[in-house]
């Protein structure tokens, strides 16, 4: 399947409809949008498998949902630093951000590399591109030690004065995780959000009480992941 062959089934499935709807419900904004729901980009990325160069292609086209296509069909092995750092400055919303970052960006060997980089970022999506791969690397990374969680703890801690919706949202998100990976985890977000709530500032209160509401309850739901097993060798974080 070329490129072509793509873009057509992209277009016969386009509804201008659900571009309204994403807009008025989710909030999403997006650029030359055909108007498909990403579980629809889902089947189609299983139908057409892993495909580096189609993926380039799709992405190159300018077309949002072939750029959620990427995404899904580019082989995270393979990514190189340089595409990463292309295709974070062109994220224009949450769904192309998370798009990229749960599934796709969190596997890649630079994960830690640009989780670290991407927290001190001025850009609203860049800097939630770095929350939403710490949410999800727990999922992608069963095996990582606790101090890979202790160490994200810090940088939210850091970076819990940013007011900005979709940043602030992806900060409480990666604490929520943190602390269902596993009990020691659990106990070290709780002190975390905490020590978050000293901090007088309004996002800031709002990321630690929501988080706590959560991670408080009486019977949590924790993950259980292994909680000391070994230090992978890329860690550059």
């Amino acid at each position: 399947m070329n490129v072509k062959e793509v873009i057509q089934k992209l277009e016969k499935l386009a509804d201008r409809d659900k571009i309204d709807l994403k807009e008025k419900k989710f909030g999403i904004i997006s650029n030359n949008s055909l108007g498909i729901y990403h579980k629809d980009l889902k089947e189609l990325a299983k139908k057409i498998g892993k495909n580096n160069q189609l993926a380039l292609d799709l992405f190159d086209s300018g077309i949002y949902e072939a750029k959620i296509l990427c995404s899904k069909i580019y082989n995270p092995k393979d990514i190189t630093e340089e595409l990463m750092e292309k295709w974070v400055k062109t994220f224009e919303n949450w769904e192309i951000c998370d798009s990229f970052c749960m599934g796709f960006f969190v596997k890649s060997k630079y994960a830690l590399l640009k989780l670290e980089e991407w927290s001190k970022s001025e850009k609203e999506f860049i800097k939630r591109a770095s929350f939403t791969i710490m949410a999800s690397y727990g999922f992608a990374n069963k095996n990582d030690s606790n101090e890979i969680f202790e160490r994200f703890l810090e940088i939210i801690e850091r970076e819990v004065n940013d007011d900005r919706i979709y940043v602030k949202k992806a900060v409480n998100w990666a604490l929520r995780n943190i602390g269902k990976r596993n009990t020691y985890l659990n106990k070290k977000a709780v002190l975390s959000a905490n020590r978050i709530l000293q901090n007088q500032n309004k996002s800031a209160q709002w990321i630690a009480k929501n988080a706590l509401k959560e991670l408080e309850q009486k019977n949590p739901k924790i993950l259980d992941y292994p909680r000391e097993l070994y230090r992978p060798n890329n860690i550059r974080i």
